[in-house]
């Protein structure tokens, strides 16, 4: 009965938080500063307006807030923070991810409380808790410059068919942002408004790679700007990195295959230690209170974690081959 109503008190803390949540992105959806932006941004372009304020490199705003803004200015490494929130593709402020960060290490805690765990352990799910929206955040970065990836040869194929038609480069970034696939065409449309507003092409290709650190695509802002400066046939330049990219891909899905196996069991070894003390805790609570109650036993469980992140490293330079 215990058991079912501490289960009881967390699914009613993750439904009181996943409401709010649901409520806020509503809200930011239609009255957000991002729909503002956005809205002020169309309002701009239908009329026209060119005024000499604008600017051509905007920074990402931290916060919403002046006073918050000027406070996270002063945390070392919040850019970077933020760039990995913008190549996630989520439409985030860091003020955002820091409070989800929050919330979540707080329902760890809670959650260690209502199970009768001791305050080390509090004190760790409280890390893993606060951990876990940015494990989740470096998870979309993946999946969306993984699939940026896969995009690019079709998008490079797609500028090349523009160039052999006599477009220029700029109007061949065009046709990428309106006629290609997303979120590729969103990163070219970002590179040709940056063109469109004044920015030089070497600048703004050098944004894009900044912004999708992909290989493939160094490759290829790279190729453009050797090209701009010794001359060439850039199409057909476009048709051989865009080939190559291809090959390579292909190759990598071959790697990927003949390694699933070893990655399936990092995971399952990572996770089976985890798993056994969790169900042995759920049916003899005191069983395992020997190993953070007895000086020999916290030792023990320090050795034990030290070699499994040993060992998952040593797992993970196995599995990972570059190609």
């Amino acid at each position: 009965m215990d058991f079912l109503y501490y289960l009881f008190i967390i699914l009613c803390f993750l439904a009181v938080v996943l409401f709010l949540e649901g409520a806020y992105l509503v809200w930011n959806a239609y009255r957000g500063p991002e729909a503002k932006r956005i809205q002020e941004r169309l309002q701009a372009l239908s009329a026209g307006w060119n005024g000499a304020e604008t600017a051509l490199l905007k920074q990402r705003l931290l916060s919403s807030s002046p006073a918050l803004e000027r406070l996270l200015l002063q945390v070392p490494r919040i850019h970077s923070l933020d760039r990995l929130l913008q190549q996630s593709g989520m439409s985030l402020m860091v003020t955002h991810f820091l409070s989800y960060a929050a919330m979540a290490a707080m329902g760890g805690m809670a959650s260690a409380a209502l199970l009768g765990l001791p305050f080390i352990v509090m004190l760790l799910c409280a890390a893993i808790g606060g951990a876990l929206p940015w494990f989740f955040v470096r998870s979309a970065k993946r999946k969306r410059l993984e699939k940026i990836e896969r995009q690019l040869p079709e998008a490079i194929d797609l500028m090349g068919r523009a160039l052999k038609a006599g477009h220029a480069f700029s109007g061949a970034l065009q046709m990428v942002s309106t006629d290609g696939p997303e979120p590729a065409a969103g990163e070219f449309r970002l590179t040709f408004d940056e063109i469109n507003f004044g920015v030089s092409v070497q600048d703004a290709l050098m944004n894009l790679a900044a912004r999708v650190p992909i290989t493939d695509l160094r490759y290829f802002v790279i190729a453009v700007l050797i090209q701009r400066e010794s001359g060439g046939n850039l199409a057909e330049l476009l048709d051989k990195i865009s080939g190559l990219i291809r090959a390579r891909l292909t190759l990598l899905g071959k790697i990927r295959v003949l390694s699933a196996e070893g990655r399936l069991s990092a995971w399952i070894l990572s996770c089976l230690p985890f798993a056994a003390a969790l169900m042995i805790n759920i049916a003899n609570p005191g069983f395992l209170t020997v190993l953070w109650t007895d000086p020999m036993g916290i030792m023990m469980v320090g050795t034990a974690l030290g070699m499994m992140v040993m060992g998952i490293f040593v797992m993970s330079r196995i599995i990972k081959i570059r190609v």
